[in-house]
Formats: structure tokens, sequence, C-alpha cells
């Protein structure tokens, strides 16, 4: 069964940075796009960022470009959302998840959608202070 664990959130001040990791079992991370969603309180699941399976493809909300890195670690099994000058804003449980095997979601424009991954983790808790 493929699993998603996510690590690195915590309570960081407004401007710091965080790097967020997925660690992804039973499968191999370059063989299914991987996406970060995140979750504020009251509000709807939003799509933060993705990588495709080729790694060849990235794409970011509005709300991060320019302040989010997402990059993959094959030899790790690992994808990793790497997120500067973090604002209160931010403040919200990060998830990542997978797809099925190669499927390609992960276009460079556009929205990234829940409903195309199948494959959730349990999310880690970011919470920025002003």
């Amino acid at each position: 069964q493929l699993q998603l664990v996510e690590s690195g959130g915590g309570l960081v001040q407004f401007g710091s940075s965080l790097r967020l990791s997925c660690v992804v079992s039973n499968t191999a991370v370059d063989s299914r796009t991987i996406g970060w969603f995140r979750r504020a309180p009251g509000k709807e699941y939003e799509g933060v960022s993705c990588i495709s399976s080729s790694g060849g493809s990235t794409n970011y909300a509005d709300s991060v470009k320019g302040r989010a890195t997402i990059s993959r670690d094959n030899a790790k099994n690992t994808v990793y959302l790497q997120m500067n000058s973090l604002k209160p804003e931010d403040t919200a449980v990060y998830y990542c998840a997978a797809t099925e095997l190669y499927s390609n979601v992960c276009r460079t424009a556009g929205p990234i959608l829940l409903n195309q991954y199948d494959y959730w983790g349990q999310g880690t808790q970011v919470t920025v202070s002003s």
C-alpha cells in the first residue's frame, strides 16, 4: 500500500522559512506526480505545488509563487517543499498527495486539482505568527 508521510511543519515567525518533507513508501517517487496541498482553518483545500513523475514539470499556486520551491530526491524517495518569506496566511495543515502510476497531471500552469490525486498523507501543521 502506497504511503506518504509529511514532516517539517511547526510554529515559525513571519518572514522565516520551512522545508516540508514528504516521504513516499511502497512506490518509486518518480513514478507518480506528487502534489502539495494545504487547508487553512475554515477554508477549502488549496493546491500549492506539484512535480511531475518525470520531474520536468512543476507548478505553483499564485499565492506561493516566488516563495516556494518543490524538489525531489529519488534516492530518498522524498519530495520537498521549501517555503520562504512565510506569512500568517500560510498557516494551514499541509498535505502531500500522489497520483496513480505515471499520471501526468502536473502542468506548468493552471490550478492544481485535488481530485486528480489518489493517495494522501496525514498532514503537517504549519503556523506562522505575525
